[in-house]
């Protein structure tokens, strides 16, 4: 993952709220985006995901707060979007009757690309999302996982800075969300990038920090890894059963992930580099020794489920 600098965001959302219907769809939104850094935006159906998106993509202006692109206010400054931001909604905006190449060439103009440079950027965003095989089809005729592809092509075709993908994967069979998992790592490389997704798995391998929202309300901001305290896992190179492990004192508990790696508890205050030692005594060979993580499905279901708590 990339390693984000945030003392110098791309986007910024200051108490970001949208008012509708005499109801609050999000409020007191406050979170940043760096440069480098992929955000990945999770919550159960109406939580506020879709409209915080098009907020920050510019098609959907706040009924309160700031949304600040490179310090500049979105909403007094509206062409930042245009120029400055792709965005894929849920639902590719495309045209069935138009080619990929005359499609993508028909958006790059729309966001404001100079008529001599259309050909060079949609050659180059085709040849980021491979999609070289399928350039002078019709759109009507692509499948389900090439139609995505072409979708995130129309929001990166004009180069932003910010690009911001509503659920991308939907849809998808587990190929081609393999393949489109690949292209949202390598636009983390180059962009700021906020990806929507229910899909857990999505988020650990492509994204550096996790926002979870519920009820309109941000209620956790953080790394989409995180690491447990006092909990490791170890890959080994021979067999190990569980009383070899219980005859280490410094080993609360010991469980087996497969037949070569374990999830291992240590007594608290047990430094890593004493439990490496202690291995190498113990006749342990080891091939991977490495800090726990605590599943963010975890993090995800105890915040879903507040509404039974709340209710209670």
């Amino acid at each position: 993952m990339n390693e984000p600098d945030p003392s110098s965001p791309l986007l910024r959302l200051d108490r970001v709220g949208r008012r509708a219907a005499g109801r609050d769809l999000v409020r007191g939104l406050d979170f940043a985006v760096a440069r480098g850094q992929t955000l990945g935006l999770l919550g159960v159906n109406g939580a506020g995901k879709t409209t915080t998106l098009r907020m920050i993509a510019g098609v959907l202006a706040p009924s309160a707060g700031r949304i600040l692109l490179d310090g500049e206010d979105l909403y007094e400054k509206p062409e930042l979007a245009r120029r400055r931001i792709g965005y894929l909604p849920e639902t590719p905006p495309l045209h069935a009757e138009l080619t990929t190449r005359e499609y993508l060439a028909f958006c790059a103009r729309l966001h404001g690309v100079a008529r001599g440079a259309v050909a060079a950027v949609v050659d180059r965003a085709i040849a980021r999302c491979d999609l070289g095989e399928v350039a002078p089809r019709l759109l009507g005729a692509l499948s389900k996982g090439y139609r995505q592809r072409v979708g995130v092509a129309q929001a990166i075709v004009h180069e932003p800075d910010f690009i911001v993908l509503d659920e991308p994967a939907s849809g998808l069979d587990p190929v081609q969300a393999l393949k489109l998992r690949e292209l949202v790592r390598g636009l983390g490389r180059e962009h700021a990038v906020v990806l929507s997704t229910h899909v857990l798995p999505d988020v650990a391998a492509c994204c550096d920090t996790v926002a979870i929202l519920h009820r309109g309300e941000l209620r956790h901001v953080g790394a989409a890894v995180e690491p447990v305290a006092d909990v490791v896992q170890v890959g080994v190179a021979r067999i190990v059963d569980a009383a070899q492990w219980s005859r280490l004192p410094m080993i609360a508990d010991a469980q087996a992930i497969d037949a070569m790696r374990w999830r291992i508890r240590l007594r608290a205050g047990t430094a890593l580099d004493d439990f490496a030692a202690a291995l190498v005594g113990a006749g342990i060979r080891v091939n991977e020794l490495r800090a726990d993580a605590a599943p963010l499905e975890t993090t995800f279901l105890s915040i879903a489920a507040s509404d039974v708590a709340e209710a209670a």
